[in-house]
């Protein structure tokens, strides 16, 4: 068995090299998979508050526009997961519209393994509609890494992303890393922050003003096992990076 989820790893790491998340799904990733025979149903939300205001690559401005995203993930065996994704826009006039779909293997390192840390792959590929996306085709590659201190929680995860139709088509791995750190305030409420950057080609970095990067504020509720809430705040540092966002998740396990 072992072998076989170490096969497994390599494998996804070989054959999978996109950047899936952009505004649609806001996330820092943990290294838990859902539970063996469970679906967990969760929705994305969240509102440009102060974003692009004119057409860039073809892409619609994002400046007062709601973007809600429906996940489903069901739990296969304890070390591994499929997640399905399907992205929806609400521009400032009201209209909604349907952006595309995304699907996500992931595999986990075992508990049994007793890593000091937690250790998982996520892959997503799918598709989006030009005018919400210039980078129609992408694929994501996202190891993550966390661990809990006491009341500390850190999350690490180190983004790789591969266009395969638009601009960023010939640019190659476009180094994407996300990071969380939170504290619990209480057996419920955790309090922290969540970083989210896109830096170019791997080693051959964008100008700094060319980058993505984001800093959230942000809230988790803990109040039962099978729900899951995640809300804040965010700001983007670069000219490259809508300016102001807020956020929300809200997820249910079966």
């Amino acid at each position: 068995m072992r072998k076989f989820i170490l096969f497994t790893f390599a494998l996804i790491a070989i054959t999978i090299q996109v950047k899936a998340q952009d505004n649609y799904e806001i996330q820092v990733y943990g290294s838990e998979t859902v539970e063996q025979g469970h679906t967990m149903v969760e929705l994305h939300s969240n509102y440009t508050l102060d974003g692009s205001k004119t057409v860039i690559d073809g892409e619609l401005p994002t400046n007062h526009v709601f973007h809600e995203t429906i996940e489903i993930t069901h739990g296969w065996t304890p070390w591994f997961e499929t997640g399905f994704y399907f992205f929806n826009s609400i521009g400032s006039d009201g209209r909604t519209a349907y952006v595309g779909s995304h699907i996500r293997p992931r595999v986990a390192a075992p508990e049994s393994w007793k890593w000091p840390v937690g250790v998982s792959i996520s892959t997503e590929f799918g598709f989006q509609k030009s005018a919400f996306s210039a980078n129609t085709a992408t694929l994501e590659i996202r190891p993550i890494i966390d661990k809990k201190m006491g009341k500390w929680y850190l999350s690490f995860n180190p983004t790789l992303d591969q266009s395969f139709a638009g601009p960023d088509a010939n640019r190659g791995l476009i180094f994407s890393p996300n990071f969380k750190q939170s504290y619990d305030i209480t057996k419920v409420v955790a309090l922290g922050f969540e970083y989210y950057g896109s830096t170019g080609p791997f080693f051959n970095y964008d100008p700094i003003q060319q980058q993505q990067h984001q800093i959230f504020i942000a809230t988790d509720l803990n109040f039962d096992p099978n729900w899951e809430f995640n809300a804040g705040f965010g700001l983007g540092l670069t000219n490259s990076t809508d300016r102001s966002i807020i956020k929300m998740i809200i997820g249910r396990r079966f």
